[in-house]
């Protein structure tokens, strides 16, 4: 399951993963992002917060997730991965190699800072 919020006068959606991914949460969270994609011609941030990850529920849901990425990571300038799990913090270095946005890793007790950073200045999207 997932949940988004969005807010759009700032361009950033936050997303929460709770247990195994599937196919019909990254729909979701699809059709909840690229509308403000569409409107603002892109998103100023993406921050995921995740108490760990529990991976994809089937084959499916890992392709979903890898179509998710492949058609938004050239619309989000940043991504901020909020988490203490020890394995999901290293995602932002890995991810890092195969996505435009920068991504950072925030400590779980640091979301205001994350969207602090999102809301820094930054040069034109790629």
């Amino acid at each position: 399951m997932i949940t988004v919020q969005i807010d759009a006068q700032h361009g950033i959606a936050t997303v929460k993963p709770s247990g195994a991914l599937t196919e019909t949460d990254f729909a979701l969270v699809a059709g909840v992002v690229d509308p403000l994609i569409e409107h603002r011609g892109g998103l100023r941030g993406l921050i995921i917060e995740a108490e760990g990850f529990a991976g994809w529920a089937d084959f499916a849901g890992l392709v979903a997730h890898l179509r998710f990425v492949r058609d938004h990571h050239r619309h989000i300038e940043r991504i901020a991965v909020i988490t203490d799990d020890a394995i999901a913090s290293h995602l932002p270095s890995l991810a890092s190699h195969f996505v435009a946005a920068e991504i950072r890793h925030f400590a779980g007790d640091a979301g205001d800072q994350a969207r602090q950073w999102i809301l820094e200045p930054t040069g034109p999207m790629p």
